[in-house]
């Protein structure tokens, strides 16, 4: 009577692969994790190759990047699915303590510059289309790479006509009415008020526009805030570029805009009058792409 082999010969090839897998996860892979939105690793994983490159796929609307002691390169592909990707740029924003690393957009192999490596701890956000490139996160040399940690977030969002690259936020230029009326079906929020307020911060390269809504139509999140139980009056702040050199003006606005990493940016924004004329004559002809209650 012959013994039943405790393993069949067609496990070996297997078994091979299983035992180099596990061998290289205890040395490198297992120091980064990843989930398709977000990714952390470690320089230390090159084990002295300080030119490694390393290829990083991201798949998701949003997330976040942080590479610990940054030796050699990163090159980060952004690859969300679905056809409308090419029209889709990516937002992207160093956090406050962000160092180690210059930041390029990398097309066939031509780098462009991002973000220098002391251009990151002021965490401004960089835009750009997503045909643009993928990311090129090259470490810069320092004798102190413990120290060192480059950590960003990314956003993908619809591309903004007309809006310059590498910059937050819709163009300075008044909307026109066509860009006012498809404003108002698509962007994160829209509500009608007034400027309480402006301020200027330099730092951030933006202004903060203090706003009292009496009409909320749409938010995506907490924009703006209730003033109190029994109030039917909202308030809270939008951004808009520093270069944008604008003024508080009097009266009703229609406030339209989009959420960029948790903070409002400022869309079409047209005197209420204005937009109530322009939505009654587009109503009148049947050519509102969507439908707001203005009563």
């Amino acid at each position: 009577m012959h013994s039943q082999p405790l393993l069949d010969a067609s496990w070996f090839p297997r078994l091979v692969v299983v035992v180099f897998v596990f061998s290289r996860c205890r040395t490198s892979l297992c120091q980064y994790s990843s989930d398709h939105c977000s990714w952390k690793g470690s320089g230390l994983t090159h084990e002295g190759h300080t030119r490694d490159v390393e290829q990083v796929y991201l798949r998701c609307a949003q997330g976040t990047l942080e590479w610990l002691y940054p030796t050699g390169a990163l090159i980060v592909n952004l690859r969300p699915s679905g056809a409308a990707a090419a029209r889709l740029s990516i937002c992207v924003k160093p956090a406050a303590r962000s160092s180690g690393s210059n930041i390029y957009l990398d097309l066939d192999g031509r780098l462009r510059l991002l973000l220098r490596e002391e251009e990151l701890a002021p965490a401004k956000a960089r835009c750009f289309g997503i045909l643009e490139g993928a990311l090129f996160i090259e470490a810069v040399p320092h004798t102190d790479i413990g120290r060192r940690v480059t950590a960003l977030q990314y956003e993908l969002v619809a591309e903004v006509p007309g809006a310059e690259d590498t910059t937050l936020g819709a163009p300075c230029q008044p909307c026109s009415d066509a860009e006012v009326l498809l404003a108002v079906c698509t962007t994160d929020f829209v509500a009608r008020g007034v400027i309480r307020a402006m301020q200027e911060e330099v730092a951030e390269d933006r202004w903060s526009i203090n706003v009292d809504v009496s009409r909320l139509h749409r938010q995506k999140t907490q924009v703006f805030v209730p003033g109190g139980p029994r109030a039917r009056r909202w308030s809270g702040h939008i951004m808009m570029p520093l270069r944008c050199g604008i003024k508080a003006g009097e009266g009703d606005f229609l406030f339209t805009g989009t959420l960029r990493f948790g903070e409002a940016w400022m869309g079409c924004a047209p005197r209420y009058k204005d937009f109530l004329r322009l939505y009654g004559e587009a109503q009148r002809l049947g050519n509102n792409p969507c439908h707001l209650d203005v009563d």
